[in-house]
């Protein structure tokens, strides 16, 4: 996968996880604004249900307060009658129709300490209505004459419903004048409001008043507080013209939580599945850098592989070439050292093609090594003649300062003795002129402490966090000139921890570097 691909893709699908993050924000916080709507539709509809109820309960106080004093006077105080007639001439079938609709008003007077306002009394009109339809022949003489109607139909009632509608508008009027806490209390408010708010779904504790203007009145909850952003309010005891200084107002101290739980399921619902996501996003991209990561190095794996061998087989060479110089081939010391270092050399080539199978096992903890009491000194000797030839060919030098009264530790002379010689070579590599090298040991409490030191060419500080990693690799651009697969220092790293030891390096960029590795001693 190329660059400009894998960047256009990541971007993609991160512009995709956000979108459907804000779509998700986008869709709960609508949800929580409609609940919030319906919620206050069902309020306002409540109280205007007790905005009814209230004055109706009013009404029928006072009417059935004033309906037995009237009932119980024979004769009304004063009575008014008023006649409509209607006349209509049908030519088919040569008739008169008359219609007579009579309205009688009876008015008494009622004590008004019923309304506890300050007047003598005040007067209660009761209207009734007689409807009377004739018919008459129109051969006949003229209306008003001696002529027996063809039809009469009669028909009585009362007029509740104007006298309800009449009682109604006089009261309001009336009413004006009594203090609201007298028109009604704070618990037939409350009850009215519990019974139409459960109506409606609203079971919720709320607080209440009745405000006359801006001013709080006598009927009210000890805690109630005027909200501007949660109270709703609605006018009570409105007058004959719809108006009314009285205001109903209902608030909820838990209504954010009340409206966030309705709405609970679906965000709770829509975290997970978020989470969820994110989290497979994260796990893919992670998997993708890594993939990626693997694609470049097994280029570079591949190409580099066989320049591990670079070291060991250059010390062949110089060896043989020794062995073939005349003056050395007649020394027998001589030659053996050499043939030593070649057999040495051979073994270690062979190492370099374990080298990755001894990283997988070690990760799967497949690689059983034996360990046995050993002197780290000894390992670092013989490290050392792994590459002092490299080392005298380039100029340079190794020097060993081995100050550790103790060195006895509990090891595995192949692979620490590959430890060793992994940071020796690493050091030979990265020195761009006459590698110098200094090795320092040393005794802290019960630890020693070897310290492997060279001025090459360094590292940044955000290398030298990452140089122990698997494949790791320091980026160089387009330059070449040190190969390997990266597997060195984490197969160091693995037979140290391994060993119960702890390694770090110190490095500067240009300055060299330094590994110090920590061995706990054995007595």
């Amino acid at each position: 996968m190329g660059k400009k691909l894998f960047v256009l893709l990541v971007v993609l699908m991160s512009l995709s996880l956000i979108g459907i993050i804000f779509v998700q924000s986008f869709f709960i916080n609508n949800s929580l604004k409609n609940e919030e709507q319906n919620f206050n539709l069902s309020v306002k509809r409540a109280l205007s249900f007790v905005s009814r109820d209230i004055e109706d309960f009013e009404l029928r106080k006072y009417i059935s307060m004033i309906r037995p004093w009237v009932n119980q006077k024979k004769e009304p105080d004063s009575t008014i009658i008023k006649r409509l007639y209607i006349t209509a001439e049908d030519d088919i079938n040569d008739e008169t129709i008359v219609h007579r609709n009579t309205v009688l008003e009876e008015r008494f007077r009622v004590p008004s300490l019923f309304f506890e306002i300050d007047a003598d009394s005040i007067d209660v009109s009761q209207r009734s209505s007689e409807r009377v339809t004739q018919v008459f022949s129109s051969s006949g003489s003229e209306i008003g004459s001696s002529v027996e109607p063809k039809q009469t139909l009669v028909e009585i009632s009362s007029l509740s419903k104007i006298d309800k509608q009449s009682y109604e508008e006089s009261f309001k009027d009336l009413l004006k004048r009594i203090p609201i806490y007298k028109r009604v209390t704070t618990e037939q408010v409350k009850a009215l409001l519990e019974r139409e708010l459960e109506s409606e779904g609203v079971n919720l504790d709320f607080e209440f008043a009745i405000y006359d203007d801006d001013l709080a009145t006598a009927v009210k909850t000890i805690d109630f507080k005027k909200n501007p952003e949660s109270t709703i309010g609605i006018k009570v005891f409105l007058d004959n013209n719809d108006e009314s200084n009285y205001r109903l107002y209902v608030d909820f101290p838990e209504r954010k939580k009340y409206l966030l739980s309705s709405i609970l399921w679906m965000i709770l619902l829509s975290v997970l599945f978020t989470g969820i996501i994110i989290l497979a996003y994260s796990s893919a991209i992670y998997q993708l850098i890594k993939q990626r990561q693997i694609s470049q190095i097994k280029t570079d794996f591949i190409n580099n592989m066989t320049h591990e061998f670079k070291t060991p087989i250059a010390t062949i060479n110089l060896a043989l070439d020794s062995i073939r110089n005349p003056k050395i081939i007649d020394d027998k010391d001589k030659v053996m050292r050499y043939l030593k270092m070649i057999k040495d050399e051979n073994k270690r080539m062979h190492a370099q093609v374990e080298n990755v199978l001894r990283i997988s096992k070690l990760e799967k903890n497949e690689l059983n090594i034996s360990k046995e009491r050993l002197k780290l000194h000894d390992l670092i000797e013989d490290a050392v003649t792994h590459i002092e030839l490299i080392v005298e060919d380039r100029k340079g030098y190794v020097k060993t300062h081995l100050n550790a009264a103790k060195s006895s530790v509990l090891a595995n002379e192949s692979h620490f003795t590959n430890v060793i010689v992994n940071i020796l070579d690493n050091a030979v590599k990265y020195s761009d002129d006459a590698p110098k090298i200094d090795i320092y040991t040393e005794n802290i409490g019960n630890n020693i402490i070897l310290k492997i030191a060279d001025q090459g060419n360094g590292m940044s500080k955000q290398v030298a966090k990452r140089v122990f990693e698997k494949f790791y690799r320091e980026h160089t651009g387009n330059v070449h000139n040190v190969k390997g697969h990266g597997l060195g220092l984490a197969y160091v790293k693995r037979i140290v921890d391994d060993h119960q030891g702890y390694i770090t390096v110190e490095s500067e960029k240009g300055k060299g570097s330094t590994f110090i590795i920590r061995l706990p001693l054995i007595s």
